[in-house]
């Protein structure tokens, strides 16, 4: 047992080397959101992009961490898949993608872009430290956290390792399953005191290009009856858009694209977002 001692002690301070080198660049960094949902399939890591290349366009200093490991999205949606970020002396240098907007994925990282990621939780919270300790991110206003759906390991990793968090952009479409789920995700928020900054209700409507009429098609009213039940904001109803998903597939993100509703929209919730985080200011959590 005793020769076993040093490599325990060793360990533990490498963990806390990594956790103080945590705490000093996020130290740099205004505001850590995290963008979360319970549930899958509801457009977070859209948003995710689309909300950082939104806020890079209004002269804001954006980075994402793209912290789903087994279904990373972020670097395709930027057109980043084959970039790969650098070393140097100070870390790992982040790839810039659209407006500036800094990117670090584990697509980036893997030799074999189409290897699945089979790693249990330990695995997933060292390789999340890691990168949070060795990334240099730079002085940034905001640091989008692109999250994988539910609430295990990635999402308790990052409000461990992250205590400062500014708060969480829960995503949500307008289904009463995606209701369902997403309550826990709120209530999960909540157990581990992090603030929820508001909610995005995604593919909220479809909008007829040639008629003007609205159609409900992934039902209605789960953004406003989650906002309703919990007491926090509605940020924002992005609508199911056909671009959406050519604009994903193309790695251009539609908040580019100029005389679209959808573009228009989700600068609206970017706006929200300034005004929420920066009134509060990035002393304090909203």
């Amino acid at each position: 047992m005793k020769e076993n001692a040093p490599a325990k002690k060793g360990l533990r301070e490498t963990i806390a080397e990594m956790n103080a080198m945590i705490a000093d660049k996020m130290s740099k960094i205004r505001f850590k959101i995290p963008v979360m949902s319970g549930k899958g399939g509801v457009g977070k890591s859209f948003i995710t992009v689309n909300v950082a290349v939104g806020l890079a366009s209004k002269g804001k200093r954006v980075a994402i961490f793209d912290a789903d490991f087994h279904g990373p999205s972020v670097a395709k949606m930027l057109n980043l898949v084959d970039e790969i970020p650098a070393i140097s002396s100070k870390g790992i240098i982040p790839v810039e993608g659209p407006m500036g907007v800094k990117v670090i994925s584990l697509d980036m990282l893997l030799e074999e872009k189409d290897a699945p990621t089979i790693w249990r939780g330990p695995l997933k919270t060292n390789v999340i430290r890691q990168l949070l300790a060795e990334v240099e991110w730079g002085e940034l206003d905001y640091l989008l956290i692109d999250l994988p759906p539910g609430t295990g390991d990635e999402p308790l990793s990052i409000a461990q390792l992250i205590p400062s968090l500014t708060g969480i952009i829960m995503v949500t479409i307008p289904s009463g399953v995606s209701e369902h789920v997403v309550k826990k995700a709120i209530v999960f928020a909540e157990k581990l005191k992090v603030p929820i900054i508001g909610i995005v209700e995604n593919m909220s409507y479809f909008k007829c290009p040639n008629c003007g009429e609205v159609y409900y098609l992934l039902g209605k009213g789960a953004g406003e009856r989650l906002t309703k039940k919990y007491g926090l904001r509605l940020l924002g109803k992005i609508p199911l858009d056909p671009y959406a998903s050519l604009s994903c597939d193309e790695g251009t993100p539609i908040v580019l694209k100029e005389n679209c509703d959808t573009s228009r929209i989700i600068l609206e919730v970017v706006d929200k977002l300034i005004n929420v985080v920066e009134q509060a200011g990035s002393d304090r959590r909203v």
